[in-house]
């Protein structure tokens, strides 16, 4: 029997509005490099007109805070979780311009002081939801 698999985003609600999407854009494109599999064939309508496929799971988008999500980060990054695919994105990369300019800041920057305004995580449905389960959804 194969593994149930959970892909699911935990964001920071105290973003603005447009810091929120631009998060969970940057985590789904992200988790998506490393899964794409999951993306569906690409489909014709009615009309013939073609629309790429796209992601064949849901994906829900957990609320979260700065605490929380720092936790969360933490646990992540335990043995029993290593076979999960976790992403993050945080104020050092959303202040800089460049990933020449992420590389640089982020090889001097205690894990300890990273915001994080968001985690993208898929893997074993089991464990994801353990972990994210009395977590509930932004609205």
């Amino acid at each position: 029997m194969s593994e149930e698999k959970k892909f699911i985003m935990i964001v920071d609600e105290s973003l603005p509005l447009g810091l929120i999407a631009n998060t969970t854009a940057i985590l789904g494109n992200t988790i998506g490099s490393h899964y794409p599999s999951a993306v569906g064939k690409d489909i014709i309508d009615q009309n013939g007109n073609s629309h790429l496929g796209i992601i064949e799971i849901p994906i829900p988008i957990l609320k979260g805070n700065n605490k929380s999500l720092k936790e969360l980060r933490t646990k992540l990054y335990q043995e029993k979780y290593k076979d999960m695919i976790a992403a993050d994105f945080s104020d050092i990369a959303q202040s800089c311009k460049t990933y020449d300019e992420y590389i640089t800041k982020m090889s001097k920057i205690n894990s300890k002081d990273i915001n994080y305004f968001g985690i993208a995580i898929y893997g074993n449905k089991k464990q994801i939801n353990k972990l994210t389960g009395s977590i509930g959804l932004l609205k």
